[in-house]
């Protein structure tokens, strides 16, 4: 917990509930288990993704082994339900119990397809809807839960999660060809390296030259990726307008976001939640 991060997730579970008027002192514990959750996937991600840093530190399983950092993840998700046990919420535990199914689900998915220079669009953005987007609208809907909403309040914050959720992940993806290794925490072309096509990739693929095509798959497909070869992939990326397509959609789901957030009542609460949908396409870090 002490090597960086947003907390965002728990963030937005303190603020859904506030916004639906919860006045308590219960809506803090219950976000510790979102972080928890989170922390959980990013372990056993590194773990599959045999990844070398995680916030510009490095990756746990670099530090201590395979075998303990999946433990020690498989506890976080353990210790997690048993914390929510104490609010005797079984509609709480079915959108956490959903929600982390599906979260591996998503690993299964992207597993798949891994080194997969051919998925299209529709098939990518469902990998980052289950991996990325589904944790982060469970935060707001039972933050909405706890709070007391009503149906229709909770689906909008259900939905003003996932639309967040969808543009956080494709903002990453963005910087991930155009960023800096401070502000990512881990090394500029980092999902390439690990054979992961994100929508940049996945728009220039279609939109590129033939030529270009067999550039990016002879790239693509290298054991290691030299700095070189990932300069000229950034160009094909940046010239086929993988990083606009990719921008451009994250920005209409900041926008829908924000929209669905018109379901309630001008509050400060409201306001810090829009701004948060903003600092999603702004963010640097």
């Amino acid at each position: 917990m002490g090597s960086g991060g947003k907390r965002l997730r728990p963030l937005l579970m303190i603020l859904a509930a506030r916004l639906c008027g919860y006045q308590g002192n219960q809506d803090t514990p219950l976000a510790v288990v979102f972080e928890y959750i989170h922390a959980a996937s990013l372990l056993h991600d590194d773990v599959v993704d045999k990844a070398e840093f995680r916030r510009n530190n490095p990756a746990a399983n670099t530090l201590w082994g395979n075998p303990a950092v999946v433990l020690v993840g498989d506890f976080l998700y353990a210790k997690s339900f048993l914390m929510t046990i104490g609010y005797n919420s079984i509609k709480i535990l079915q959108v956490l119990s959903e929600t982390t199914t599906r979260m591996a689900e998503g690993e299964v998915l992207q597993h798949i397809h891994a080194d997969d220079l051919e998925i299209d669009e529709d098939e990518y953005l469902e990998v980052i809807n289950r991996k990325t987007a589904v944790l982060i609208s469970a935060a707001c809907q039972v933050g909405g839960i706890l709070g007391g909403a009503s149906e229709a309040q909770e689906e909008s914050l259900r939905l003003y999660g996932h639309h967040l959720g969808i543009a956080f992940q494709l903002t990453d993806d963005a910087l991930d060809f155009t960023g800096k290794l401070e502000e990512l925490g881990k090394p500029i072309g980092n999902d390439v390296q690990e054979g992961k096509a994100t929508l940049p990739l996945i728009h220039t693929m279609h939109h590129c030259s033939s030529g270009e095509k067999e550039q990016l798959r002879r790239i693509f497909s290298a054991e290691k990726i030299l700095p070189k070869d990932f300069e000229r992939l950034q160009q094909i990326v940046l010239g086929s307008g993988g990083i606009d397509r990719t921008i451009g959609l994250a920005m209409d789901h900041v926008q829908r976001a924000k929209d669905v957030l018109d379901a309630f009542a001008a509050s400060p609460t409201r306001e810090v939640m829009l701004d948060i949908a903003d600092y999603v396409i702004l963010r640097r870090i």
